[in-house]
């Protein structure tokens, strides 16, 4: 899938916002991909997740996969698509005081290898914290994707990184912000309770 088709599945589930939103990292930015939006559709959701597994398949440097682990809210529609695009079984972490932890009977087995997946990666910081709960877990990390990669390839998750796309989406610390985004409310569209 190019660049344009994928842009175009996010243009038409009215997921591409413009305005000024809040981050899950608390950084601003003037657009914001609701993934929530694109994958609400399973037809779009086993295109895009198509896509992104081939890509997964055609990266050498992921190999074998035992395992989808996915950080909720934002990761769990992706994941569990991957895990069927990739006919292994899945599931996520999710907060527990403000930590990631593995809940609802959750377990991995020593050494699986493990494909931790994301809906959209920013700074990673989310993604590394999925990954050093599966590590700590006895979980084998071969690699890490996303839909979108808003770093445009400049993130470091530590392992493999495959994306569907990159884009270069500017984001702002708060007490910086350009002057086009001062003079607009902010509004937290991601899945992450953030204090203000």
């Amino acid at each position: 899938m190019e660049f344009e088709q994928v842009i175009r599945e996010f243009r038409e589930a009215g997921a591409l916002l413009e305005g000024h939103f809040i981050l899950s990292s608390g950084l601003h930015s003037d657009r914001y991909l609701q993934c929530a939006r694109v994958l609400m559709h399973p037809e779009r959701a086993a295109r895009l997740c198509a896509a992104l597994a081939q890509k997964i398949a055609d990266e050498p440097k992921i190999g074998e996969i035992d395992l989808v682990v996915s950080p909720a809210m934002g990761g769990v529609v992706v994941g569990y698509e991957m895990a069927r695009q990739l006919n292994v079984p899945g599931m996520f972490t999710e907060r527990v005081d403000g930590d990631f932890a593995f809940r609802r009977g959750f377990e991995l087995t020593k050494g699986q290898k493990v494909l931790m997946v994301e809906d959209v990666v920013t700074t990673g910081k989310s993604s590394r914290e999925c990954i050093d709960v599966i590590t700590q877990q006895g979980g084998d990390v071969v690699g890490a994707c996303s839909l979108v990669d808003r770093s445009n390839g400049k993130v470091d998750l530590g392992v493999a990184y495959v994306s569907l796309i990159g884009m270069d989406v500017p984001s702002y610390d708060p007490a910086n912000l350009p002057g086009h985004l001062r003079d607009i409310p902010a509004v937290k569209p991601g899945s992450r309770h953030l204090s203000r």
